[in-house]
């Protein structure tokens, strides 16, 4: 594998645990999350905030976490206890975490380069790049089996039944309510976590960075949705895993559009034509079945 596509591999791992605060969002509770613009950047800002700090790398990734989870709490606390439409308090807060981000970022972008952080803890091969990719597996595996291992406790069961069934969950005395405050909170400390792998892996943090990022983790949830369909894979650790697996092949696909020369200037539009097709597909084949 050329190095080209093992730093699109490198980034496939980088923007997986958004992917999977997106599946939590979508497909656990069944909410379209626009915060995930916001505070993918802002745990891109707390990072370039640490580093420029000089606090060390594995102090800045709970941080980064925890201001995710806050923004997540704040879309939860707006939708659920303000009943308003869960899509405009994701708009809501995403809006005013720009701001935030400006003023703790101070300006529009911080280079990073040079500065120590997670991808420079370790040291195995002699290739940086073999390093980083070890580092980023290493965390995404991780990160699989404490999601995998928290959705299969009675709280992360009662998430995936307060999604499928609210009405149920509330008469068995669940509150719904604190579990989707909760539940966000959860998906949002993943995708601040993502912005904290990506500020990183990119050696610098731009305020614009987040824009349009929920349809990278929404293109990765519908193919691992498309390949749970395919191959009977039903279980919660398999569906976390594709996920995964579906945050791999977007960027190889989009790293095989680069590889054969269109213009980056074009990459967002083959971005959005790639999940329309995935979105369509199933659709279009279900539709020509029937017919």
């Amino acid at each position: 594998m050329s190095q080209f596509y093992l730093t699109a591999l490198q980034l496939a791992l980088c923007l997986g645990p958004m992917a999977l605060g997106i599946f939590i969002s979508m497909k656990v509770f069944n909410i379209p999350d626009i915060t995930t613009d916001g505070s993918y950047t802002l745990g891109a800002v707390v990072t370039a905030t640490g580093l420029i700090q000089h606090w060390p790398a594995w102090v800045i990734l709970p941080a980064c976490m925890c201001a995710g989870a806050l923004a997540g709490v704040c879309t939860g606390v707006i939708h659920t206890k303000l009943k308003i439409d869960a899509l405009l308090a994701g708009i809501l807060v995403m809006t005013g975490l720009y701001s935030v981000n400006l003023i703790f970022l101070g300006r529009s972008n911080v280079p990073l380069i040079n500065q120590p952080g997670i991808f420079t803890s370790v040291t195995i091969f002699q290739n940086v790049l073999f390093n980083q990719v070890v580092i980023a597996i290493c965390i995404t595996v991780l990160l699989m089996m404490i999601l995998n291992y928290v959705l299969k406790t009675d709280f992360g069961i009662a998430m995936r039944a307060t999604g499928n069934n609210p009405v149920m969950t509330k008469s068995m005395g669940i509150n719904n309510d604190m579990v989707k405050i909760l539940g966000l909170a959860i998906a949002n400390a993943l995708t601040g976590l993502s912005g904290y792998l990506v500020a990183q892996y990119q050696n610098f943090t731009d305020i614009n960075m987040g824009i349009g990022i929920v349809i990278t983790g929404l293109g990765s949830v519908l193919i691992a949705d498309a390949l749970k369909t395919w191959m009977h894979l039903t279980s919660i650790g398999w569906q976390i895993v594709l996920v995964i697996v579906g945050s791999i092949l977007f960027q190889m696909v989009l790293a095989g559009t680069l590889a054969m020369g269109i213009d980056p200037n074009w990459l967002k539009l083959v971005t959005a034509l790639f999940v329309l097709m995935i979105v369509a597909l199933p659709r279009l084949t279900s539709a020509l079945q029937k017919s």
